[in-house]
């Protein structure tokens, strides 16, 4: 028994149909979603972002926001 390759984007097509019928659309995305790459540069990004606050105003923030959330 020979095991047929076939070309990559077939492969694509079929996973997705198999993986959107099996979870649906919203569950397949967010499974593509894990293995696409970001772009830029996350450390960076977060240094600009956060250049004005220190560890405990950030904290502080997510204290907050926490409280907010389970009131």
């Amino acid at each position: 028994m020979s095991l047929k390759i076939k070309p990559l984007d077939e492969v694509n097509e079929e996973a997705l149909r198999v993986l959107t019928r099996e979870l649906g659309v919203a569950n397949t995305a967010r499974f593509i979603r894990q293995f696409t790459t970001g772009a830029g540069n996350y450390t960076e990004e977060r240094r600009e972002l956060f250049k004005d606050q220190s560890l405990d105003d950030i904290l502080e923030l997510i204290r907050e926001r926490r409280k907010q959330r389970n009131a």
